[in-house]
């Protein structure tokens, strides 16, 4: 979900300064960050796209250390997603135990480096998949 679905960066915006500050290098775990965050350019429409055309699930982790972020991921797939992403949302730290053929995510970490199917790595300089654009044009010419 985080700065692929989601823009991180605008829950970050909408935090007190004593937050920053007291979570600085872990903003992940300031208490209801990720309640704030507002979808990345594309994404709704991106997903819907691919919920047309291939069996899509949300497949995300939520920091350890915040019990908010498990609730506030599934309260902002319910908002942005209610049916689209219905009972699709999968949260773990374990992202390579996926079964699948793509996984479209931003960085190679908690398994996602391992993934045993196609990793699409979004807004990944050199990588061809800058946004959402990018990334339903590759999955364009894969649909059936």
């Amino acid at each position: 979900m985080d700065n692929v679905l989601v823009n991180f960066q605008s829950g970050i915006d909408r935090i007190s300064e004593e937050d920053k500050v007291k979570y600085e290098g872990h903003l992940d775990d300031v208490p209801g960050i990720f309640s704030l965050m507002e979808p990345n350019e594309g994404a709704i429409e991106g997903y819907r796209w691919l919920c047309e055309h291939f069996d899509t699930y949300i497949l995300s982790t939520a920091p350890w250390d915040n019990p908010t972020a498990w609730t506030d991921k599934l309260y902002w797939v319910k908002k942005h997603l209610p049916d689209a992403a219905y009972k699709r949302l999968i949260l773990s730290h374990h992202k390579n135990l996926a079964k699948g053929d793509f996984l479209i995510d931003d960085r190679t970490a908690n398994g996602a480096g391992n993934f045993t199917g196609k990793h699409i790595h979004f807004a990944a300089e050199g990588k061809g998949f800058l946004d959402w654009k990018a990334v339903i044009s590759y999955m364009k010419n894969l649909a059936h």
